[in-house]
């Protein structure tokens, strides 16, 4: 999309995309708490940059793109600079504070809609009408009501609304691991987490299959979405796997399944686990380390899925001309930038000081191979690579402030979460079969990162409320709200495999759902094995941990043999 921009337009974008990569660098290092600047001017740069992008393409409507630009300044500048004074004067706004802030809720709609599309203008503007009408709502969910005007003030202005909770991760933590994972492929790392696993586990059963279940577990866990880690590894594995012997959407299957597990994986586990961590309270490391055991078991069912259906079907890969022992003696350096971020966040550095530290790590190993090296040129192009990535993510924060303001301001989440309850007759099953719908729902029209922030304001009170703990609540929300990208209808990253595979759109998200089955089983553990989030004695710990492990593997290949006998039949 940046290359359909004007000369003025690009050199507007690059200017853009250095002030992030550079103001929130500086940030990081000598400012690490969030303030006004921080979150402002994130938010004013992503929305314009979207009108940038999604431009309109008649010459008047360009015209109106560019005052949109100017209203979006505008508004969120007023904001950044009377932040304080606005603050002191809560309850008596003036007339100009109220204007700027139904233009910035307006503006947050428009900009959703042109990026994600009409779903989230219609729960914005329900939402909406929810929070002016709400005393002519039914009793269930009635609340007092109020201006129009002071709704949006309450939803821009206030901790809650549009530069709440969801501005505030994007902003401290978020936008510099996405461009941290530009930089990262730019110094040639992604080759290398696709030739060790080659190597390593090509030749074998399934080789070509387990490569993708390894790679999208290496690059996954920095790439934050699991389209893009189908589309970026899926390109080059999924025609590995038809070769190999695969049908062509079993391969194109195994790519959105392993995938999605890079949402789980630390260091990074997209944005969610910045989500979390804010949500709870807890520091990211802890968040980590919760997440680690949880992601390793969903690669390792996967893996084992491919194993069984390789071995049933007798597919071999080819052997590697080099070993993996000698691909790692060559290119292990790669893997430096992923430690240097572990290890920082583990010993306690804010996760937005250990992003800087791993971009500084991507530019000096870019330098170790002449071909790589990440001079001027290739820094902007990185940088510009890393903020275009961010603005899907960032263009919805407008309307997420919305449905998370109304839904503070009138009360409705605890009313959810009581119905939630109440549905479920206080039984924790149908809680977290309540919650699988809902996530797949609303995963439908908003991005998987929205739509586990929007679930778990109204589903963690109703899990907590029977008795589980408040990161393992977090974690059943977290891991159903990616069921989205593989569960039919929609599954948009088994859409993405199977147009690389070639093949049947519904047969590939129909075998994406039965490679991603721990995907529905890790939400139970999480609800039921307190070992399973570290939640208990030691003993108790590794006694969950190794029947887990052994359970996985007899679940996977009971799983696989089913399927395997209703594949046979179907292909007769």
């Amino acid at each position: 999309m940046y290359d359909k921009l004007n000369k003025i337009e690009k050199y507007i974008f690059d200017a853009c995309s250095l002030i992030l990569v550079l103001f929130y660098s500086y940030s990081a290092v000598l400012q690490p708490a969030s303030t006004q600047y921080h979150r402002g001017i994130y938010v004013v740069i992503t929305y314009v940059l979207v009108f940038l992008l999604y431009q309109s393409k008649s010459r008047i409507m360009r015209a109106v793109d560019y005052v949109l630009m100017l209203l979006s300044i505008a508004s969120i500048g007023y904001w950044i600079l009377n932040f304080e004074t606005i603050n002191y004067r809560t309850g008596a706004e003036t007339q100009i504070d109220m204007a700027m802030a139904m233009i910035g809720v307006l503006i947050g709609i428009e900009l959703a809609r042109r990026v994600v599309g009409t779903v989230f203008v219609i729960m914005g503007t329900v939402l909406l009408l929810y929070g002016v009408y709400g005393d002519y709502m039914p009793e269930l969910i009635s609340h007092a009501g109020d201006t129009f005007p002071e709704l949006c003030v309450s939803i821009f202005y206030k901790s809650d609304g549009i530069f709440g909770i969801m501005a505030n991760v994007l902003a401290t933590y978020v936008l510099l691991f996405v461009i941290f994972g530009a930089f990262l492929e730019k110094c040639g790392a992604e080759k290398f987490f696709i030739d060790w696993p080659l190597a390593a586990v090509g030749h074998k059963t399934g080789g070509p299959g387990k490569v993708a279940v390894i790679a999208s577990g290496l690059f996954g866990s920095i790439s934050g979405s699991a389209i893009a880690n189908t589309v970026s590894t899926g390109a080059f594995t999924i025609p590995m796997m038809k070769k190999a012997g695969f049908k062509p959407h079993v391969a194109g299957a195994i790519e959105p399944a392993a995938s999605i597990g890079g949402m789980f994986m630390p260091p990074i586990m997209g944005a969610g686990g910045f989500i979390m961590a804010e949500l709870t309270g807890l520091p990211y490391s802890k968040i980590m380390l919760v997440a680690i055991f949880p992601a390793i078991m969903y690669f390792y069912s996967v893996y084992l899925m491919v194993h069984f259906y390789a071995k049933k079907n007798n597919i071999v890969g080819e052997k590697s001309e080099h070993s993996a022992m000698e691909i790692l003696k060559k290119e292990w350096f790669y893997a430096l930038p992923l430690i240097v971020i572990t290890i920082f966040m583990l010993t306690g550095y804010s996760p937005a000081y250990s992003a800087i530290l791993g971009i500084v790590a991507c530019l000096v190993i870019s330098w170790f191979r002449k071909e790589t090296r990440i001079g001027p040129k290739e820094f902007l192009e990185a940088s510009r690579a890393g903020t275009e990535s961010s603005l899907k993510i960032g263009a919805v924060v407008g309307v997420i402030g919305i449905i998370i303001g109304v839904l503070t301001y009138s009360g409705l989440m605890l009313t959810i979460a009581d119905i939630m309850i109440e549905l479920a007759a206080g039984r924790l099953f149908l809680t977290i079969i309540l919650i699988a719908l809902a996530s797949l729902v609303l995963g439908m029209g908003v991005p998987v990162t929205a739509a586990y922030l929007i679930t778990a304001v109204v589903a963690v009170p109703a899990l907590t409320h029977l008795g589980v703990n408040e990161i393992a609540a977090h974690m059943i929300v977290y891991w159903l709200s990616q069921d989205s990208n593989i569960t039919p209808p929609v599954c948009i990253a088994a859409f993405a495999g199977a147009t690389i595979a070639k093949a049947n759109m519904w047969r590939t998200a129909f075998s994406a759902f039965k490679f991603a089955k721990f995907l529905y089983l890790g939400a139970f553990l999480f609800g039921y094995v307190p070992g399973f989030t570290l939640n208990g004695s030691t003993l108790d710990i590794v006694k969950s941990f190794i029947l887990i492990i052994i359970g996985t593997y007899g679940y996977t290949w009971l799983m696989s043999g089913i399927w395997m006998k209703h594949f046979k039949k179907s292909a007769a």
